[in-house]
Formats: C-alpha cells, sequence, structure tokens
C-alpha cells in the first residue's frame, strides 16, 4: 500500500469512526460494532483509490451492507441452531385420541388449502416450506421477483391459516 493511500485512509478514520460506530452500534449493538468497524476499514484499505469517488460515501455503504450481512447471519444463525441448555432432554408427552383426531383433521384442512390455492402460489410455498429453499433460489428458479414470490406466500399462509382456523 503506498504512503499516500494509508495517510488518507487515516484520514478518514480519524473524521468519520465515531460517526459509523454509532451507526454500527445502532444496527448490530454494542459487542459487534467493533468489530465490523475494524471490517469496514480493511475492505476500504484493499479497494483500489482510484475506483472511489466518494471515499466517505462508500465507508458508509460498506459498513451499513457488513451490517445487513451481519443481522441476516445473526438470524440465520438463531433459526437453524438450538442452544443446547433448551434442546428438549425427555421425550415429548403423550397426547391424547381426541388430540391426535384434532391434528388430522388439521392436517386434511391444510393439505386441502394447498391444493386449491393457485398453481404459482402453491409452487412457491411448498418450495419454501416443504423443500426449504430460500426466497432468493425460489424467484430465481421461477423467473419471478423475490416480491412477488414474498406476494404468493403471504397470500398461501394467510389462506392455511384461514383454513385450519
Amino acid at each position: 500500500m503506498s504512503e499516500a493511500k494509508f495517510f488518507s485512509i487515516r484520514e478518514l478514520f480519524a473524521r468519520s469512526h465515531r460517526d459509523l460506530l454509532r451507526l454500527l452500534v445502532r444496527r448490530v449493538g454494542p459487542s459487534d460494532a467493533p468489530d465490523l468497524l475494524q471490517e469496514t476499514f480493511l475492505r476500504v484499505m484493499h479497494r483500489e483509490a482510484e475506483t472511489i469517488v466518494d471515499p466517505s460515501a462508500y465507508l458508509r455503504r460498506t459498513a451499513v451492507n457488513l451490517a445487513m450481512d451481519f443481522s441476516r447471519r445473526r438470524r440465520l444463525e438463531t433459526k437453524l441452531f438450538v442452544p443446547e441448555d433448551s434442546a428438549p432432554e425427555t421425550p415429548a408427552p403423550e397426547i391424547s385420541v381426541e388430540q391426535s383426531l384434532e391434528a388430522g383433521h388439521r392436517a386434511e384442512l391444510l393439505a386441502q388449502a394447498i391444493a386449491t390455492l393457485p398453481p404459482k402460489c402453491r409452487e412457491v410455498f411448498v418450495m419454501r416450506m416443504h423443500e426449504e429453499l430460500p426466497q432468493d433460489e425460489i424467484a430465481r428458479r421461477l423467473g419471478i421477483s423475490r416480491n412477488m414470490v414474498d406476494r404468493h406466500l403471504r397470500i398461501a399462509i394467510r389462506r392455511c391459516r384461514q383454513a385450519v382456523s
């Protein structure tokens, strides 16, 4: 790295690190914000200076993108991983015959509701709920927008809830 680039990044850091740290604290919390701030500056340092038109805006955009990625990853981790202390250690209690019949009836109603969904809506719902594909992948496979995938899911979920309530 050239000495001039090092000093310009150092000046940029001196001018904006407090504002960026506040921004990151609001988005990810005080414990993770310093690490993301450091990552932000590392990414800027590894970037060629000629390609950055507005370094302050680029720095802020980089910080925001890192915060969004971090939050998305954190949500996914909490969804996928069950902490050991909250994992069930005992088998589920036995359910009564009535509860079993009610569950079977609700499953039938749900299957009927899914069968009556419009074809594209049903396809999106099945890909998301049964195949567990992310919305972006569903959009790519079906050649539709992410917003359209979200709309189909909202319709399907609303109709399924109405059917089983």
